[in-house]
């Protein structure tokens, strides 16, 4: 079978040999809840106040927030005529592979690997540390416990370790989890929006922010720039949504509850960032000082360390929101922590499988059916990354690379159907060819503005990118492949 032509029918699961296989234990709840956990973590509590910083305007910002969800909600139904033709573990990594060929798989298997992924568990287990040390004071990035590991960071990596183990003994297990958490940091969400909604009136937010909710909104071309830039922070924390694909090969019945379960959960998700930001702006002024005292009079846009739930929180409960806050927000993180973890040890199980990394990386445990190894070596690197303390900086680089591998991914729809035009599709995108031509332009634009106006974001991230042209080539020369295997 040749590279760029390997069978679309196949499947990524271990060959006849008797060897153990991927088992499908996943129902409809569990994926809804893996699309959901995996998307809700720490960014809905954060990313408004730089959104605040460069819009300057209520509206804005909402218009910020509903035109993510729009793109998100266009990029899952995209996603889900993928998903329901190729059900198998690895999910966007197969697509690509199938469409342009086994290099843009590899490339994006190597960046989830190296940062997409494991930096993402990396950053979310220290944010999980950080809001720990809030409830423990013990906990810290200014305490050390050895050499120069910090307690902060011990805690961080203990996290990833246990929800690495947890994982490991089975795929209804790690479900359980996900399902527990998920269900709790939505009710909580959904219960502080419906709070503000029958008290909201009586915060000053809302009649600041409401009485004039359109200013400083031009729609000039600048304006629409600046509206692009700082769409990257909901972007992000509306990202993880598509993490239920590579879990393609353990979900039942997975030609409709895949689709299914994107469409529902990148749906919740989205209607409830929109009622949270609503939320902001009925507690906190938009406009502040980052020299102001309480959340009041630093506003949605200087919350103290741009923790604009915290602030929020603090508004109806006094100090004691601190502390609330910071409970939810450690439960938040946890649940998408671990839907992170579940779904990313499967891109890389899929490249063993496909001879594109370690053959071990592609085992599966005899008893609980799970990548045990691949839970194991990507635990392994994100802990290395909280130790680095360049997670961060690593984020920030593949901006701009997540994206395009999105555009890439969604321009496969088009590649497929003229290519494979015979593809049994459960499931074909709504709105097609419009809606997959209209993300498309839309992450365009935002692209094109981030190359121009972050640059030291951009052309980091494509550099890692590109770094994985010279690792495939050796791999594939030193490692004797000359085809993917399925």
């Amino acid at each position: 079978m040749s590279e760029n032509n390997a069978s679309l029918d196949s499947t990524n699961s271990a060959p006849s040999t008797g060897s153990p296989e991927l088992v499908r234990g996943l129902r409809l709840v569990d994926s809804t809840t893996l699309v959901i956990g995996s998307m809700i973590g720490s960014g809905i509590f954060i990313v408004s106040a730089d959104a605040a910083r460069l819009l300057s305007s209520p509206g804005l910002l909402i218009l910020a927030w509903i035109l993510t969800a729009v793109l998100t909600i266009i990029g899952a139904l995209c996603y889900g005529e993928l998903a329901a033709a190729m059900p198998r573990a690895g999910g966007q990594y197969v697509y690509l592979r199938e469409a342009f060929g086994p290099l843009f798989g590899f490339l994006y298997g190597w960046t989830t690997f190296l940062v997409i992924q494991t930096g993402s568990i990396a950053a979310v287990a220290v944010a999980f540390a950080k809001f720990l040390g809030v409830l423990v004071p013990s906990i810290s990035s200014s305490s050390t416990v050895f050499a120069s590991v910090t307690t902060e960071q011990l805690t961080a990596i203990l996290s990833i370790a246990v929800l690495t183990l947890l994982n490991c003994f089975g795929i209804r297990l790690g479900a359980w989890v996900q399902n527990i958490f998920t269900f709790t940091k939505t009710a909580a969400l959904l219960a502080l929006a419906l709070l503000v909604f029958f008290l909201g009136s009586s915060y000053q937010g809302f009649t600041v922010n409401f009485g004039d909710f359109w200013r400083n909104a031009d729609w000039s071309v600048s304006t629409l720039t600046l509206l692009a830039v700082a769409m990257v922070g909901p972007l992000f924390a509306s990202d993880a949504w598509y993490g239920v694909t590579f879990t393609g090969a353990e979900i039942k019945n997975p030609r409709r509850n895949l689709p299914l379960s994107m469409i529902v959960g990148v749906g919740t998700v989205s209607v409830l960032y929109i009622m949270i930001n609503f939320v902001y702006l009925g507690l906190l002024p938009l406009e502040g000082s980052p020299d102001g005292v309480g959340p009041i009079a630093r506003g949605i846009q200087y919350a103290s360390e741009d923790r604009v739930g915290t602030a929020a929180a603090q508004v109806i409960f006094g100090p004691q929101g601190v502390g609330l806050m910071a409970l939810f927000i450690m439960i938040s993180v946890f649940g998408c922590n671990n839907g992170l973890i579940l779904s990313g040890a499967r891109v890389y199980y899929a490249m063993a499988r496909d001879n594109l990394f370690f053959s071990a990386v592609g085992r599966v445990h005899p008893r609980y059916h799970t990548p045990v190894v691949s839970l194991v070596v990507q635990g392994v690197w994100a802990s290395v990354l909280t130790l680095s303390g360049t997670y961060s900086q690593l984020l920030d680089y593949i901006i701009f690379a997540v994206l395009l591998f999105l555009m890439l991914t969604i321009a496969g729809l088009f590649v497929l159907r003229r290519k494979r035009p015979e593809m049994e599709r459960p499931y074909r995108t709504w709105g097609y060819p419009v809606l997959p031509i209209l993300y498309l332009v839309l992450a365009g634009f935002i692209e094109v503005n981030l190359l121009i106006y972050k640059p030291e974001y951009t052309w980091p991230g494509l550099i890692i990118v590109l770094l994985g042209l010279p690792v495939y080539y050796l791999w594939r020369r030193f490692s004797g492949s000359q085809s993917v295997r399925q």
